[in-house]
């Protein structure tokens, strides 16, 4: 095991094309990182750099307490699990789980006991004589994370492992995975677009957008105190409601007219306020006490099982936002809701920058 330090890390393509803009993280020994961000972010190009398959343009990356930019992926220590899973077809499960022991000149023996030891973490001992070919999708991922582990290496690094898997494979994997780390007790990075994966899996999730970091924090802390809209609006299924808000007096108010009660206008003319589709609370009418008071127009509801979601317009035409409700209840397209929202479950954002403000 070891830590992982990245320092000023920077990645420049040919035509001045910058997908990493100065990255600096700090990742534990035995910590979970999971770098998340929709497509062309640069998560993918950050985990590359740390493996030694990209070339770093400037800044340091270090495993345990030595710098590794010019060292060769073979000698960083580090085991990485891919989405295509890489297994050998020719191969059965034991030599694809062997083979890279094998190049290292290791001892037969300890070869057979790291690979039986995988077998036995990963719940693929029945499977050792088969060959890929004969494998579920979940077992041969097993088998690539397998082949990970018998290398008992510095870190892991996941290059989105699970984006080939049905949904109900993905969640079983998922576990599985967080049990392996904890268990191994690992150095691990872990690369997703997908936010409930993030949230599920990492210590501490590192958010990012444009080769930038959003927000570094642990998945709750990032959840309840998004550090900016673009946070705010890719953490979170469904995403939080951002709406345009203007000084109104000594309060604030939205374009159609709603205030929120005893809200301070820090000094603005503009912001832009975050609701959590679950903070909105239905109540019977206009006068539902403090907080923001907001009337909607129901224009979808769509049940999921164990809970709905309401879409509705604000005002008249105004803009759409997502409620969170219980499966029992029955709402009507064209139907008037009153929501408030308790002051404390109000996130204030810079309209100009996108820059949370406490």
């Amino acid at each position: 095991m070891s830590t992982i330090t990245l320092d000023t890390v920077r990645k420049v393509y040919a035509g001045n094309v910058e997908a990493v803009k100065g990255v600096s993280i700090d990742i534990a020994d035995g910590e979970f990182i999971v770098l998340v961000g929709p497509s062309g972010c640069g998560k993918s190009t950050l985990l590359r750099m740390i493996a030694g398959l990209e070339d770093i343009t400037t800044g340091e990356v270090k495993i345990g307490d030595r710098m590794v930019n010019n060292v060769d992926p073979a000698d960083r220590d580090i085991a990485m699990v891919f989405q295509n899973y890489a297994l050998y077809p020719h191969m059965s499960v034991y030599n694809n789980l062997a083979y890279g022991l094998k190049n290292r000149g290791m001892d037969k023996g300890e070869i057979d006991r790291r690979v039986k030891e995988a077998a036995r973490i990963l719940e693929i001992g029945d499977y050792l004589d088969r060959k890929p070919r004969q494998l579920s999708g979940g077992q041969r991922q097993r088998v690539a994370m397998g082949r990970a582990i018998v290398r008992e290496p510095a870190a892991f690094l996941f290059d989105e492992p699970l984006s080939n898997l049905d949904a109900k494979l993905r969640v079983q994997m998922r576990v599985e995975i967080k049990r392996l780390q904890r268990a191994l007790g690992t150095t691990s990075v872990y690369v997703t677009h997908d936010q409930l994966e993030a949230m599920t899996l990492a210590d501490r999730l590192v958010v990012l957008n444009g080769g930038n970091i959003e927000q570094i924090g642990a998945p709750i802390d990032v959840y309840d105190k998004p550090a900016s809209t673009f946070v705010a609006s890719f953490i979170g299924s469904p995403a939080m409601n951002l709406l345009d808000v203007k000084a109104d007096g000594n309060g604030l108010s939205l374009a159609k007219g709603a205030g929120l009660s005893g809200a301070n206008a820090k000094g603005k003319d503009r912001y832009t306020l975050g609701i959590r589709p679950e903070h909105m609370e239905e109540v019977a009418g206009p006068n539902g006490g403090d907080g923001l008071l907001l009337e909607a127009v129901v224009n979808v509801l769509e049940p999921v099982g164990a809970e709905s979601y309401i879409y509705a317009s604000l005002g008249d035409g105004g803009p759409e936002i997502v409620v969170r409700v219980s499966s029992h209840a029955r709402h009507e397209a064209g139907e008037k809701l009153f929501l408030k929202v308790a002051p404390e479950n109000a996130h204030y954002f810079d309209a100009d920058t996108g820059r949370r403000i406490d």
